[in-house]
């Protein structure tokens, strides 16, 4: 974990899973979270999810915003905006207020946008809600 300050004597904490490793269970962070490595399970980010090229994820992700390069198969909750960049591989329902796809993402799925933002009380909900 690396720890920087802010400018206001207080830190905001980056969290990393790094290629190599794999995780199965739940995360759950008031700080950024990168992840390189292999994730089944669910995740919840108070701030910004980044998902690196060599990055897999199943399972479910609410985050306030969220760029995404590697292989995803989830139900995803971003109550500002997602980013699938080129390298990105996603599958399953995105529910979003903004997104952005780059030329030569794969999306396979549905996308709800959400004409205002979602609160963070979205994010907070229980991760394995099913409907």
């Amino acid at each position: 974990m690396k720890k920087l300050n802010n400018g206001n004597n207080d830190a905001h904490v980056h969290n990393l899973i790094s290629q190599g490793t794999t995780i199965k269970g739940d995360i759950e962070t008031d700080g950024d979270l990168r992840i390189d490595g292999n994730l089944i399970g669910n995740i919840i980010v108070k701030g910004k999810l980044v998902v690196g090229d060599s990055a897999s994820i199943e399972g479910t992700i609410k985050c306030e915003n969220a760029d995404i390069s590697g292989k995803i198969v989830a139900k995803v909750t971003v109550s500002q905006l997602i980013v699938l960049k080129e390298a990105s591989r996603f599958s399953g329902d995105i529910i979003t207020k903004k997104i952005s796809i780059e030329p030569g993402a794969v999306f396979s799925g549905k996308c709800q946008m959400a004409s205002e933002s979602l609160s963070s009380m979205a994010i907070k909900k229980d991760v394995g809600e099913k409907k």
